[in-house]
């Protein structure tokens, strides 16, 4: 079968990076997390001390930093490492969630972003999650999907991950988050969340992760 490009957008916490993930092992496609890379331009601007409302210092950092993917054989997915360290966990931190937004929506840092994740869709047999996959970075992608759930259940699921890292975080937070997430996602200038005229939509509010994997599977074949 040909090597395809497949983006799957969508709001916080649908289960995106799940799905692409289940998606890419099945296919033997390389998993490509683009909003990990957000995380972890918002992890070092914090740590370096970037003020993100300066262009200029903007532009300057983006020179240090080097995003790369590699495969863990022992946990069988994909980490991010920036500048040759593995953030994967750090990024998953309520701090750089309640941060990640604003940075993603400074027209330097997404133009570097796309730039990355175009060189890395360049041999196809890609699938790649995010909020302007199917729209900006490939929008001439062979499958579209863009993936939303129920608002409560939404909530619950980004609870439970975080709850198991940080058991002193109440549901209000994870709501308060999602909630700022999503309307700065939408109205942002650059490249705003929105569903691809030829995306798919697939709401799994109430799918298992395999009746949502088949779903998938059933569209690339």
């Amino acid at each position: 079968m040909k090597k395809k490009i497949i983006t799957i957008d969508g709001w916080s916490a649908c289960g995106k990076s799940t799905l692409a993930k289940q998606l890419a092992k099945k296919l033997g496609y390389v998993y490509i997390d683009s909003g990990a890379m957000y995380r972890a331009i918002t992890l070092y601007f914090l740590r370096n001390h970037v003020d993100w409302t300066d262009n200029n210092e903007v532009e300057e950092a983006l020179k240090s930093i080097n995003i790369e993917f590699h495969f863990n054989f022992k946990s069988q997915q994909s980490e991010i490492f920036l500048n040759d360290e593995n953030v994967e966990y750090l990024i998953r931190d309520l701090v750089i969630a309640d941060k990640v937004s604003d940075v993603a929506s400074i027209r330097a840092v997404r133009e570097f972003a796309v730039a990355e994740q175009q060189k890395m869709g360049e041999n196809k047999g890609i699938v790649m999650d995010g909020r302007d996959i199917g729209t900006t970075v490939f929008p001439d992608a062979d499958i579209k999907i863009f993936m939303t759930a129920d608002s409560c259940i939404r909530v619950e699921r980004r609870f439970k991950e975080l709850f198991d890292k940080n058991p002193n975080i109440t549901i209000d937070e994870v709501k308060n988050n999602l909630e700022m997430r999503d309307y700065i996602d939408s109205n942002r200038e650059v490249s705003p969340l929105r569903k691809a005229e030829d995306a798919v939509v697939l709401d799994n509010s109430n799918l298992s992760m395999q009746q949502q994997l088949d779903f998938a599977l059933a569209l690339v074949k």
